[in-house]
């Protein structure tokens, strides 16, 4: 099919999945990229290879998952799949008194439960092809940070979960990576900005008189610390190396503050 076989891929449209895609592609992989818009899916395409696949992928929606996974088999066949990489993510942000639930459990719902629903409906591809498991995490996996517990928390649940994962896996040695990025300048920088101000006009009015002015100066640093990061390019050309080196390290961490 490819000269490395074939790769699915979450969270493509932006930034980090999209720079990996790509780097995927114009390596020789086969790559299935997970989009939710058309728009994405064509961009994409537009700067890929013929054998590039964009492949329309909620990996909070059961349904979507399972077409996605037919999808992928009918064109892989036996040969399986030379890897998975978890990348789709959101991000909330604020004081934990007074965070919305639901922005909390949506924030679980993308970056924990979607890619162990991902995971456990491609895993019978990867031991076909005798693939590889690459999550991408980030520096809050490892340290919690005012106001953006939600992030820090997913991040770091899944950290536990790749863990065991990769313990679960030995038996079959299929590699289980973990790529912790630090300060990255992709689109998302934006939405941290996008997600304060949208979180400010949530919070009561004794929750901008706590914590307003904080959160908001504590907002502004993130942005600032991740417009001076690194590109996504950087992240990317780490996880092809994960996905090709004859023995992939079990975590890689990746640009200023991965440490």
């Amino acid at each position: 099919m490819s000269k490395y076989g074939a790769v699915v891929i979450t969270g493509t449209s932006t930034g980090i999945g999209r720079a990996t895609a790509l780097a995927l592609d114009r390596l020789g992989f086969h790559v299935f990229a997970g989009v939710r818009k058309e728009t994405d899916a064509k961009s994409l395409a537009n700067e890929a290879s013929s054998s590039f696949t964009p492949v329309f992928l909620d990996v909070t929606d059961t349904d979507s998952i399972a077409k996605a996974r037919e999808q992928v088999a009918a064109a892989v066949g036996g040969d399986g799949l030379a890897g998975l990489i978890n990348n789709a993510g959101v991000l909330f942000s604020g004081p934990l008194e007074f965070i919305p639930l639901e922005d909390l459990r949506r924030q679980f719902e993308v970056n924990v439960f979607g890619d162990i629903a991902v995971i456990q409906a491609f895993i019978a591809l990867i031991r076909e092809g005798k693939g590889r498991i690459v999550n991408v995490g980030s520096l809050a996996g490892r340290i919690s940070v005012p106001f953006f517990s939600p992030l820090c928390a997913s991040k770091s649940a899944m950290e536990s979960l790749t863990e065991a994962l990769r313990l679960e896996l030995h038996p079959w040695r299929i590699p289980v990576v973990l790529i912790a990025p630090g300060f990255v300048d992709t689109a998302a920088t934006a939405k941290v900005e996008e997600n304060s101000k949208a979180m400010l006009k949530k919070l009561p009015p004794e929750g901008v008189e706590f914590y307003g002015e904080t959160f908001r100066r504590r907002s502004e640093e993130g942005v600032q610390a991740n417009a001076k990061g690194i590109p996504a390019e950087e992240v990317a050309s780490v996880i092809v190396k994960a996905l090709t080196v004859a023995k992939p390290e079990t975590r890689y961490e990746v640009g200023p503050g991965g440490r």
